[in-house]
């Protein structure tokens, strides 16, 4: 039996074309132009009673089909429920696609700049080819431009004609707020009290409306959400939007265009999920060989533990170094981005907050180049020897923000090189005879050390009598010259003692 179905609008017709006729007189048809043909042919008049009216008074007779076969007609099909239909297993929707990604990059390209990938001065010291992909030289110092610009061009018009609020001191509001001056769209910042005035100033030279309210961010926060609601604002965070994700992972794909036979991508998580998840799938989809490698902090393992227990862990409990990491404890890690890192992300690894000092210090002596904890993370793995796989191979580690404080810079710098054995401290009780002390200095300059810092204390103890106590704080080129000065020291001055900072 064939069903034909008319498309123009016409009721479904069975059977010849002529009452009487059979098949051999010509194919099945939906009906003849013109005319409008009967509602039911004659042929299945046999399926009604016999007292039966058909349209209108036309009564019940006999039919015989000459020369054709009798046609027995289908059961009509079931008609089902919407309801039917909501259990019925279907094939979940790729969330985040390299089709994406590459419509992001095509986007932005004209906005955000190709930033350099080079080879690093510190690849031999660690035996592999390290090209750092140099992120953190974006406007606003962070990679988040890559994501908050086409997450603010794919806004629709309404939304842009009225504006955007952020409530949160990161990398991300700061991407915010410059982009959305430049594409024209309304911003306002609300900060709390604490925020300091060099961060508030940032703002307002990118163009934003800064608001100070409340006394701590969920203060603000909260602010922010009901002038959002009241006004109509749009109230962005930083989420796992397939937009915001598709413009993150446009560093994987510039990172494979400029790194020929590519063997792994370190990449930085330190509440920047976006960012590995979204170049982990650009990098997968360009070559699959290549390894992923997600480092975190080791005072908050967000994504280490979320993937132990096989879920996206909510509330972590656990106290990361506020002023290293920022608002880190506020972070989440959504569904979707989870299921990204669990299905592309080959390794993820934590990194204390000392390699990630030291990391820093590497950054300013051997790439002249000034980076946040966040941004070293990925060359602190390296360096603490965490991947020792990656021997030989060529390794493009991503730098991600450079925005640090500077009192902060200084002081990060300043425990780096005690960390380091760069810095170290000592105490020494010289006699109170002229000379002592000169002779002491003498050492120190034929050892080329640099003299940060000296105390000379005369009150002493009482069995220490024509003694006096004198601490030095000294700075040398590496670890090696260091040992060689505690060891050139503790010959000279049995009593020496060596002072942790």
């Amino acid at each position: 039996m064939i069903d034909y179905i008319d498309q123009t609008g016409d009721e479904l017709r069975l059977g010849p074309s002529q009452p009487g006729g059979s098949y051999k007189c010509g194919p099945v048809s939906n009906g003849t132009v013109g005319s409008r043909a009967t509602l039911i042919e004659p042929e299945r008049l046999k399926d009604f009673g016999e007292e039966e009216l058909l349209n209108g008074d036309v009564k019940v007779y006999d039919t015989k089909v000459v020369g054709g076969p009798e046609i027995k007609l289908m059961d009509p099909p079931k008609t089902r429920r919407l309801s039917e239909f909501r259990n019925v297993h279907r094939p979940l929707v790729q969330f985040l696609r390299f089709e994406d990604i590459s419509a992001a990059a095509f986007r932005i390209q004209t906005v955000i700049q190709k930033t350099p990938c080079t080879y690093s001065r510190l690849s031999k010291q660690y035996g592999m080819e390290i090209y750092l992909k140099k992120e953190h030289l974006h406007y606003t110092g962070s990679v988040k431009e890559r994501g908050v610009l086409y997450l603010l061009t794919s806004l629709t018009q309404a939304q842009q004609r009225k504006g955007v609020i952020v409530a949160t001191d990161c990398n991300f509001s700061m991407a915010v707020a410059h982009h959305a001056v430049e594409l024209k769209i309304p911003v306002f910042v609300i900060m709390p009290s604490c925020c300091s005035s060099p961060r508030l100033r940032i703002y307002r030279d990118y163009g934003a409306m800064v608001i100070s309210y409340g006394s701590t961010s969920r203060d603000s926060q909260d602010h922010a959400c009901h002038l959002a609601t009241e006004n109509g604002y749009l109230y962005l965070e930083e989420d796992e939007s397939a937009a915001y994700l598709a413009g993150m992972g446009t560093v994987g794909m510039e990172i494979y265009e400029q790194v020929s036979k590519l063997d792994a991508v370190v990449v930085p998580a330190a509440g920047q999920y976006g960012l590995l998840a979204g170049t982990a799938a650009a990098i997968k989809h360009l070559n699959s060989r290549v390894l992923v490698i997600g480092v975190e902090p080791e005072g908050f393992p967000l994504l280490l533990q979320s993937l132990k227990t096989d879920s996206p862990i909510k509330d972590l409990h656990s106290n990361p170094n506020k002023k290293l990491y920022g608002d880190l404890m506020e972070r989440s890690l959504g569904a979707d981005t989870f299921q990204l890192a669990k299905k592309f992300v080959d390794k993820v690894i934590t990194v204390s907050e000392e390699n990630s000092l030291v990391a820093m210090l590497r950054f300013q002596e051997f790439e002249r180049s000034t980076v946040d904890t966040e941004g070293a993370m990925g060359l602190a793995a390296i360096l603490a020897g965490q991947l020792p796989e990656l021997k030989g191979k060529k390794v493009a580690v991503v730098v991600s923000s450079a925005n640090m404080e500077l009192e902060l810079m200084r002081q990060c710098v300043d425990r780096a090189l005690v960390l380091d054995d760069r810095v170290s401290k000592f105490s020494v009780k010289l006699g109170e005879w002229p000379g002592d002390m000169a002779k002491l200095l003498d050492v120190l300059s034929r050892e080329d050390v640099r003299l940060l810092d000296v105390c000379h204390r005369r009150q002493s103890d009482k069995s220490d009598l024509f003694k006096a106590k004198v601490e030095c704080v000294v700075e040398t080129r590496d670890k090696t010259q260091s040992n060689h000065l505690r060891k050139t020291l503790t010959e000279r001055y049995p009593s020496i003692c060596w002072l942790d900072r």
